[in-house]
């Protein structure tokens, strides 16, 4: 596999301090000499994801999920290991040399031509939409009180007819491989290459970093379907992507809007609203809720207000609560979207509609209201208990105490009665909280399976492996005349000291380059180690008692293999030599004691 040289690893780690990355993800707060917070890999509501800034590494003590930078940015962002140091380097302005050619530098090849094939229809299909031909998409965009500043600003634009594209890519110089990944193109049975998008208005998507990595294009009548999409390929996955936050991040994102479609975030910012960015289908996905996260404090969230919108509403609460969000709910009244709401209503009340925006419990509460009709009693008692159970959830205590007046007022129900069936769930939920299994890592790989080894073993195996963590080789010498790692009877730990082993001896001790070429197993196993801090006061004695200890190990299971020999064998010669060995090993036993 093609690698960057271990110096330009070096030079990338360092430039991206672990706990200024992760911050973009993860609110961490100081604690000791680390940072803690909650972890982006499982759910949970006490911080046990912990950032070491000396040691430069991650570790969750919930799941179990660790590494160094590059692992965090890889697992959050799902990208492979030379696309994350592409990323680090872009952050810190290093330039990478370029790989040698082979499997995998091919697909980074690809990718690149994929890109600018993008770019340059881009900007083509934007130049085709002041041409006459253009006409039907000239009409739209002034019916929808588009500027040219902001047709410009989305590089909108126009698709020509059968393989107008298709033939202006092969003029460019652009190979048949290359145009057909972007997706732009198809090629029909009779071996035709046609233009995926024709007669239609086009909305360029663009990643967080301003690249095209896709289309969007609008029918000009009434045919169907009314959109259609570029399909995933080598640079385009829409789960992965907000459109417009490439544009929204010049601008102010401490609140982020997130809306439905390509007109809502092009006519929010024809009217000065920039913090707006709309998802690539109906729910949001959790690559989508990372981004938001990354990039804001509070997200508000405004689908259209159909049955379908609601729903997608409230699947996309779900993933943005679990990730700890400061989520709200944009309800309009009187306008299917915002963009036909603010072209109804204007600015300033959109603007105060935002602001007056519904809490999650508030939303589903209304929401709740419509579902049931509250003249009836056996409905009245359903709303008070989904009610009771929306506030059980709520951590903040003051926050309950508001949500319970507010409710008890406007829906007439006791606040006595609230309380009462709050408690009750919220003393279940504490109850559950206790025996609930400790969550699994959400990572993409196979647990080994591993034999049964004593505590004590473990932990002076982990004792072993810290110490050779600090990368000093004259320890690693005295180390290794004693210790080999077939010695560790945890399998990872066996793994692990190989590994650092292999590398010690190539005289390379940089510990953050060896976590690199571990598995994500091993990873989760050294950071743990690494993360737990074993204190030693007198290092040479630890290293002696541990040899020592190891030395017992051996002499003892090969004093039970003797004595199971001399239980099975009849020949007296061997018999003889056997206790021979095992009266050398009682003696040895006895100096080691």
């Amino acid at each position: 596999m093609a690698r960057y040289s271990e110096e330009i690893l070096n030079e990338v780690r360092q430039s991206n301090d672990i706990v200024d990355v992760i911050s973009q993800y993860v609110h961490l707060k100081r604690s000791g000499r680390n940072y803690f917070g909650l972890c982006p890999f499982h759910n949970e509501k006490s911080p046990s994801f912990s950032v070491s800034p000396d040691k430069q590494i991650f570790h969750c003590f919930g799941c179990g999920v660790g590494g160094n930078v590059i692992t965090f940015v890889s697992q959050i962002e799902g990208l492979n290991f030379i696309e994350t140091v592409q990323m680090l380097a872009e952050r810190a302005n290093i330039q990478l040399p370029t790989l040698q050619n082979n499997g995998d530098t091919q697909r980074e090849i690809l990718k690149d031509k994929v890109y600018k094939v993008n770019e340059f229809t881009a900007e083509y299909y934007h130049q085709n939409l002041y041409k006459p031909q253009a006409k039907m998409a000239q009409e739209y965009v002034k019916k929808r009180q588009l500027t040219n500043e902001t047709l410009k600003s989305f590089r909108i634009g126009f698709s020509g007819k059968f393989d107008e594209l298709y033939q202006e890519l092969k003029k460019q110089g652009f190979q048949e491989q290359e145009i057909l990944e972007s997706g732009l193109v198809n090629k029909n049975e009779r071996g035709q290459y046609i233009d995926r998008y024709r007669n239609r208005l086009m909305f360029p998507i663009c990643d967080a970093r301003g690249r095209v990595i896709a289309f969007g294009g609008r029918v000009l009548d009434d045919s169907k379907p009314k959109y259609i999409n570029s399909p995933e390929n080598i640079v385009y996955s829409k789960g992965r992507h907000l459109f417009g936050l490439n544009v929204a991040k010049k601008g102010d994102t401490k609140k982020i809007l997130i809306v439905e479609g390509y007109m809502d975030v092009i006519s929010l910012h024809q009217r000065g609203i920039t913090n707006v960015v709309a998802s690539l289908g109906t729910a949001l996905t959790e690559q989508q809720g990372w981004l938001l996260r990354k990039n804001s404090e509070q997200i508000i969230l405004s689908f259209d207000s159909d049955e379908a919108g609601i729903k997608a509403k409230l699947r996309s609460i779900e993933i943005l609560q679990n990730m700890g969000c400061d989520l709200r709910v944009l309800q309009l009244e009187g306008a299917k979207d915002p963009d036909e709401y603010i072209l109804k209503y204007g600015n300033m009340r959109f603007q105060n509609a935002v602001d007056k925006a519904f809490s999650v419990v508030e939303f589903k509460v209304k929401i709740l209201k419509k579902e049931l009709n509250l003249d009836n009693t056996n409905d009245k008692i359903k709303f008070l208990n989904e009610i009771a159970k929306l506030i059980s959830k709520v951590d903040n205590t003051m926050e309950r105490e508001v949500y319970i007046e507010k409710i008890a007022k406007e829906y007439d129900i006791s606040k006595e009665a609230i309380y009462a069936e709050v408690n009750k769930l919220t003393y279940k939920n504490v109850k559950t909280e206790k025996v609930l299994e400790r969550p699994k890592p959400v990572v993409t790989h196979k647990k080994v399976e591993t034999k049964e080894v004593s505590e004590a073993i473990r932990r002076r195996e982990n004792t072993i492996i810290s110490i050779l963590l600090t990368g000093d080789l004259s320890i690693y010498e005295i180390i290794k005349q004693n210790i080999k790692p077939e010695d560790f009877q945890d399998e990872i730990n066996q793994k692990i000291a190989k590994k650092l082993y292999e590398e010690f001896e190539k005289g390379n001790s940089n510990i953050n380059g060896i976590i690199d070429n571990l598995d994500q197993d091993q990873q989760n196993q050294i950071t743990m180690i690494m993360a737990e801090d074993y204190e030693i006061e007198d290092l040479e004695k630890a290293i002696d008692d541990i040899i020592q200890a190891y030395k017992r190990d051996k002499l003892n299971n090969r004093k039970l293999e003797i004595l199971e020999k001399l239980e099975q064998t009849s020949n007296i010669e061997e018999k003889r030599e056997l206790e021979k060995e095992l009266s050398n090993i009682i003696i040895t036993l006895a100096r080691i004691k």
